[in-house]
């Protein structure tokens, strides 16, 4: 049996990656995973029934925690009474601290020391193992886990994959940035070059979704604002379903994701998915996903290098035709794979 951790994921009101990881990973699982939350103990996520997991048993955790958020949590992962699993994202509060929500920056090194608790770990990238095994090494930890790399699945909403040459060439091509509004995304430098571009004469429009950072993405919420008055082709939507999101991917030319840190990068992905090329900052850990074909990696934070290549990939009808070919030709991971690499393992 497989018990899976849905504790924050119960109660959030939002839509962040990690609880997007959780809620598609544990609908692959289907039958075979039971949703529990912390209380003390765990507790049948349905019935709220306390659940007592058999020694063979797994609980497998995709969420972020500390011992102050869950009492008594770090004497379960002791106790040893069930085997232990978790999915790791990435580092980003230590590496950003200055960007990255308070309570996320003091959680952090507890939650990463807790992972060595583990019995398996699995991180979303290559890039996000290399960090977690240098934390554990730097804190001198004698015994760790094992740690592989789960390929998370492109596949965002279970519909089938969009493969599609690139949008017809129109009057006024459309940009796609999805992603929370916030420093770290970088939707401020996205901002810069498409204002430059825009009063250059270059004739597009550029969709920015995603809610706003309550801690420091008002700055980015104004600064849209402000633009739009000179110019109208510039639009957020604040939060976007499934569907509505599909919608504007299916009329964009390219998605565009100018980031400064990730644990895997979903955005790229899922444009993938969608048969839209990908505009993308040249980090090593998106570069684990781009080097397969439909991405055009730019330099992270140049602004004459993304003003370069957005104008390349809205004005080249070849260069966006080829990008476009790339990403409905080229093999995706899928969530249902990722549930089959866990259920092999945890069996």
């Amino acid at each position: 049996m497989i018990y899976f951790d849905v504790t924050k994921a119960g109660r959030s009101g939002h839509r962040s990656g990690l609880l997007r990881v959780s809620a598609r990973l544990r609908e692959s699982l289907g039958a075979a995973a039971t949703g529990v939350l912390w209380d003390e103990g765990w507790r049948d996520a349905e019935k709220l029934e306390r659940v007592n997991p058999a020694a063979g048993d797994w609980l497998l955790t995709a969420e972020v925690f500390s011992e102050a958020e869950r009492p008594g949590f770090g004497e379960f992962l002791r106790s040893g009474r069930v085997r232990t699993a978790a999915i790791f994202h990435d580092a980003i509060p230590l590496k950003f601290p200055q960007i990255t929500w308070p309570q996320s920056v003091a959680r952090h090194p507890g939650y990463l020391k807790m992972l060595a608790g583990f019995d398996r770990v699995w991180a979303v990238s290559e890039a996000s193992r290399a960090e977690l095994a240098g934390f554990w090494q730097w804190q001198g930890l004698a015994q760790t886990p094992p740690v592989g790399v789960l390929a998370l699945g492109a596949d965002f909403s279970g519909a089938a994959r969009v493969t599609r040459p690139a949008a017809p060439a129109a009057s006024r091509p459309r940009l796609l940035c999805v992603g929370i509004l916030e420093p770290r995304k970088n939707q401020s430098l996205l901002l810069d070059v498409c204002a430059d571009l825009w009063a250059e004469g270059l004739d597009f429009k550029l969709h920015l979704v995603g809610r706003v950072n309550p801690h420091f993405g008002r700055p980015i919420a104004a600064r849209i604002k402000a633009l739009r008055k000179k110019f109208p082709h510039l639009h957020h939507h604040g939060a976007a379903g499934d569907a509505e999101l599909a919608a504007l991917y299916a009329t964009a030319r390219a998605s565009v994701f100018p980031t400064l840190a990730e644990g895997c990068g979903l955005p790229l992905l899922e444009s993938l998915w969608q048969g839209v090329p990908c505009v993308c900052s040249d980090l090593p850990v998106l570069r684990e996903n781009a080097d397969g074909g439909g991405c055009l990696p730019v330099a992270v934070n140049d602004r004459a290098a993304w003003k370069d290549a957005l104008r390349r990939v809205l004005t080249d009808e070849a260069l966006a035709a080829r990008l476009a070919r790339e990403s409905g030709a080229r093999p995706l991971p899928t969530w249902a794979g990722a549930a089959q690499s866990l259920r092999e393992v945890l069996a």
